[in-house]
């Protein structure tokens, strides 16, 4: 039984159709770019596979409690600690409440925890085993803190537009390569018994218009990202399926409107993508006030409300009573919450919730220490490799103990002072005050300290007996004419709330000529959360060497000044394209703004399909200023003896599981087919390389990364990477059918350094 607006919540088709609506007919709840039917009832969790005994725990459980106890459990609350959100006790049947805080980078808004490297870094370290280690770590750190919930890590926005403010809280704008990542740290952060609530789901691309907007009594709707069915397939949800597969026990759903249906009461994205076609076990949880809706939501497949609504509460027992809810629903959603915390073992080995999350870190308070000194190394690794080398003129790089380095910029310097409480949201770049670790918003952190390039810099000249000259303040300094080399360092700002108004600065870019026009060896080194543009100075004759240095956390200065020494080698790579001017990107470059005729319900319509970024500058024979997955090193590799092998299973077209299991159809990550290539080190140090496969699938994309394996390689030595191609690899997403089918015809594969630098070319058929 459906009344008109819980009808309208459900639907959620992701076909294109022709009829657009006019500024007459539309309203906040009008779905013109599909046509697929709402998909409902919410599919109960099944508790399949290692869900199973979670589940069975779980059903016990839910079948002791009241109604209102079961309400209780599916909207949140702010308690009397620093926690993001709260969930009750049942102090009668032994469960503690649950706490749930942010960030996907490090906890934020307490003392005694580390300030990990963000997204963007992980994604350009390209390390999917550094990137578990820094999950498991983080996630002790939540652990001791009595966290239950970590809020992230983060896959959307997948960087679609250029601009936006958020890219830099995900890894990567490529879904493979963002999968990979995710998958990694799902696993790291639970294997230390903390959940995680992958987010934002889904097509939440830009922060302007993120939410409802009032203004003299006429309300702005929060965007639409209307995406066809082949696309959100293709590129968005591919990340989120990475992580279902994981384990992932949350997913919080974003702000915008899909195909004009709210995140998070989108019934195709929630029951029909995310429950029923990934079979996914966990539960929905709104991102914060992102509840538009009160019964349609449950029945969309909304399971957890943060914070608490008057929406829900006693009207969910009311929409029971009526028969405008099933009593299941109510019981699907508590299990799934339940069951998550069971399958984290978290009733038996967790502390007190929200223990370590003073509401005052000020004031007097339990001291409970998250940090711990076995980190310390995957602290400094991840680091030193999320920075991007991208030019070393004359192999200036790395410095050999000058005499005098001259060190400007604002980004060299440590703030003034470190505040432990709750980020708030900024939209003011501090980009003049001082070095870049994290980005601002819900995604910053609370470092334990920040060791700022200066300090590191002026260190390393004590240990070497050198000099340090520094002006980090004026934007024309003098040069002391004895500089070895100056050391320029500027920042790229962005945070939740609003997008980036450009990328570039003139101030910073005027900077680093005015000092390259004094300085014949000047290194610049950006700490940017997002893409940052370097036309303006990048082929100046004196500027010799660039680090995009991206947001490294805590040991930002340490990191950078192992790489500057040669201590470590850079082996980073750009996850994101750079292009040679901010027109390159075409229409993705800036968000949306509501414009006529749709002024009240903006419209974002991704008609470029699956072309962003590389696969967009590949498409269009872009030249790019920085490829995606380009980066340099101190030492060269060269790459020999490709070997493309069909595995024994068999390559056709796959039939419909019996069980849908986490991730999906099990029968996607069947291996089809083996690559393997040799990698030489032919330089004379040590260092690390990112070998990149990429595959031409019939009647798509010229290339598209489908494999990566990053390996440390001795002078003169030589290793073999491997990379194995799942049936998911190799297919497109068929509207018709309403699956992923294997192409006919010739498949293309490339192994090289970058996506546009592959030595190795071959191909296979299917």
């Amino acid at each position: 039984m459906y009344g008109l607006a819980s009808f309208a919540a459900l639907l959620g088709g992701l076909s294109l159709c022709s009829a657009a609506p006019t500024e007459q007919n539309i309203t906040s709840d009008t779905y013109f770019y599909g046509d697929s039917p709402p998909v409902y009832p919410s599919p109960d969790g099944a508790g399949t596979g290692s869900w199973a005994a979670a589940y069975v725990k779980a059903k016990s459980f839910v079948a002791q409690l009241t109604d209102e106890e079961k309400i209780n459990f599916t909207a949140g609350y702010t308690a009397s600690n620093g926690c993001s959100g709260n969930i009750p006790a049942v102090s009668r049947l032994g469960f503690p409440g649950l706490c749930v805080s942010d960030a996907g980078n490090g906890l934020r808004g307490t003392d005694f925890v580390n300030g990990w490297p963000s997204g963007i870094h992980v994604g350009a370290s390209w390390n999917k085993t550094l990137a578990h280690q820094r999950a498991l770590y983080m996630g002790q750190e939540f652990h001791r803190k009595g966290v239950n919930l970590l809020l992230g890590p983060v896959v959307g926005p997948l960087g679609r537009v250029v601009e936006g403010g958020r890219n830099w809280e995900g890894f990567a704008n490529d879904p493979y390569l963002s999968g990979a990542l995710v998958y990694e740290t799902v696993q790291g952060v639970q294997e230390a018994g903390v959940g995680v609530s992958v987010k934002h789901y889904i097509g939440n691309e830009q922060e302007t218009n993120r939410n409802p907007e009032t203004e003299n009594g006429v309300t702005v709707a929060s965007v639409s990202s209307n995406i066809d069915d082949k696309t959100i397939h293709e590129l968005y949800l591919w990340p989120f399926q990475d992580a279902v597969l994981a384990g992932s026990v949350s997913v919080m759903c974003s702000y915008n409107r899909v195909n004009n249906s709210y995140s998070c009461q989108n019934s195709k994205t929630l029951n029909g993508l995310l429950k029923t076609e990934l079979g996914f076990q966990g539960y929905v949880v709104t991102d914060w006030d992102a509840q538009h809706a009160g019964i349609a939501g449950a029945n969309a497949g909304l399971d957890m409300v943060m914070p608490s609504t008057t929406t829900w509460g006693s009207n969910l027992t009311t929409a029971i009573a009526n028969g405008s809810m099933e009593a299941s629903r109510l019981d699907d959603m508590v299990t799934r919450i339940v069951a998550s915390w069971y399958q984290l073992n978290q009733d038996t080995d967790f502390p007190s919730p929200g223990i370590g999350m003073p509401v005052d870190v000020y004031s007097e308070h339990e001291i409970v220490i998250g940090t711990s000194a076995d980190e310390k190394d995957a602290l400094l690794q991840s680091a030193i490799e999320g920075h991007v080398l991208v030019k070393n003129q004359g192999s200036v790089l790395p410095l050999q103990s000058p005499r005098l380095v001259s060190v400007f910029g604002y980004d060299a310097k440590a703030p003034e002072s470190l505040d432990l409480a709750p980020v708030s949201l900024s939209v003011a770049p501090p980009t003049q005050n001082n070095t870049l670790w994290v980005g601002g918003g819900s995604g910053a952190n609370n470092p334990a300290y920040v060791i700022a390039p200066l300090d590191a810099i002026q260190q390393q000249a004590y240990e070497d007996n050198t000099a340090v000259l520094w002006d980090v303040t004026s934007f024309d300094p003098d040069v002391d004419p004895a500089s070895h080399a100056c050391l320029v360092f500027i920042n790229s700002y962005a945070s939740e709330g609003s997008d980036r108004t450009g990328l570039v600065d003139s101030d910073s870019d005027t900077l680093v000529t005015n000092v390259a026009s004094k300085c014949n060896n000047t290194i610049v080194v950006i700490h940017n959360a997002g893409i940052r543009l370097v036309y303006n100075w990048i082929d100046h004759e004196n500027v010799t060497a660039v680090i995009f240095a991206h947001l490294p956390g805590q040991d930002t200065g340490k990191a950078l000044v192992d790489l500057l020494y040669g201590r470590a080698n850079p082996s980073g790579r750009l996850p994101y394209t750079v292009a040679k001017q901010a027109s390159d990107y075409g229409a993705v470059l800036h968000p949306v703004q509501p414009v006529a005729p749709y002024g009240l319900f903006p419209q974002d319509n991704f008609t470029e399909g699956v072309y962003i970024d590389y696969r967009a500058f590949d498409k269009e024979d872009i030249t790019p200023q920085f490829e995606f997955g380009f980066g340099l090193s101190y030492t060269t590799f060269d790459y020999s003896s490709l070997n493309i092998q069909r595995t024994s299973v068999e390559a056709t077209q796959y039939p419909p599981a019996a069980v849908i299991q986490e991730g999906g159809n099990p029968r996607l990550w069947d291996v089809l087919v083996n690559v393997t290539a040799q990698v030489e080190n032919a330089g004379s140090v040590d260092g690390a390389e990112v070998a990149q496969l990429y595959v031409g699938i019939p009647n798509g994309p010229i290339r598209q990364l489908r494999g990566f394996d990053k390996v440390n390689i001795l002078a003169g030595e030589t290793v073999t990477v491997t990379f194995a191609l799942t049936r998911r690899d190799l297919s497109t997403w068929s509207v018709e059918a309403q699956e992923w089918e294997l192409q006919q015809g010739e498949y293309k594969v490339y192994v090289g350094r970058s996506s546009r630098d592959l030595p190795l070319t071959g191909s296979l058929t299917l």
